[in-house]
């Protein structure tokens, strides 16, 4: 298969999916992931695609939320890594909310695993994140969803979601995001998700963002917290050194963690 040809499925793939991951394209086009990378390097010259870290995303995907089960397949050692470090900020007997998102979904599924997860009380807008608590039927965990309307993230959000939320209180708030903007904050494609993950950080003692450095180069509508309103950001190690000198001068404690293998 010559380079138009492979450059036309990576481009129907996109259109399909929203996003492609090398290691996928690679085996399907029976072609080695440097001879992908270029394909895509190409494509994305031409402005056809975004590169992300491990794959690619439209570019129309920039100004709108991707479908969590695309967003599931995207840097997941990346994503893995930033959850394991999160853990580590939850308490058993701790109150705690998390958000939506693929981010944060992984970190619900470390904390479940882990000895900090006894006792604990989850306040969540993520459908996956209640089911996930719901299928460990675990009596010793209880969790708390928001109701709202569904996004494409698979998210509950807006006026009943908020109400729920103003009602509660909770020790820290994990959140993720679609985009980080220096120096302005923290953003989201959707506005009443934007709201509603304002409305988790307002019954809060401690906010903490969970983002992979691809989310630097992003680009979102709505801003639900700016620097100063977040008390740690856990990111990883592949955010580039001007970023990370830039973003630890706005935010008070800015954690850099290594991508699992």
């Amino acid at each position: 298969m010559i380079s138009s040809q492979r450059q036309h499925v990576i481009l129907s793939r996109l259109r399909t999916r929203g996003a492609v991951r090398i290691t996928a394209l690679s085996k399907e086009l029976g072609v080695s992931a440097m001879t992908v990378r270029r394909d895509i390097a190409d494509l994305a010259d031409k402005g056809l695609l975004k590169r992300v870290h491990g794959g690619a995303v439209t570019t129309s995907s920039l100004l709108s939320e991707p479908l969590f089960s695309v967003k599931s397949q995207m840097d997941i050692g990346l994503k893995d890594s930033i959850a394991q470090e999160a853990v580590k900020y939850v308490s058993p007997g701790d109150v705690i909310a998390v958000g939506g998102g693929t981010t944060a979904y992984i970190f619900a599924q470390h904390l479940l695993e882990s000895q900090q997860a006894s006792g604990i009380t989850i306040l969540t807008n993520s459908i996956p994140v209640a089911e996930l608590v719901q299928a460990m039927e675990s009596k010793d965990i209880e969790v708390i969803v928001t109701g709202g309307v569904i996004t494409r993230s698979n998210s509950l959000v807006g006026p009943i979601a908020d109400k729920v939320i103003e009602s509660l209180r909770v020790n820290t708030v994990f959140l993720g995001t679609h985009s980080v903007s220096v120096p302005r904050g923290f953003l989201m494609p959707n506005s009443l998700e934007a709201a509603t993950d304002m409305a988790m950080m307002g019954i809060a003692d401690k906010t903490i963002i969970l983002t992979d450095h691809t989310k630097w180069s992003c680009t979102s509508l709505s801003l639900f917290a700016r620097f100063d309103q977040v008390d740690t950001l856990i990111t990883d190690d592949g955010l580039d050194k001007d970023s990370a000198e830039e973003t630890r001068s706005l935010v008070s404690n800015l954690v850099l963690t290594h991508k699992s293998s």
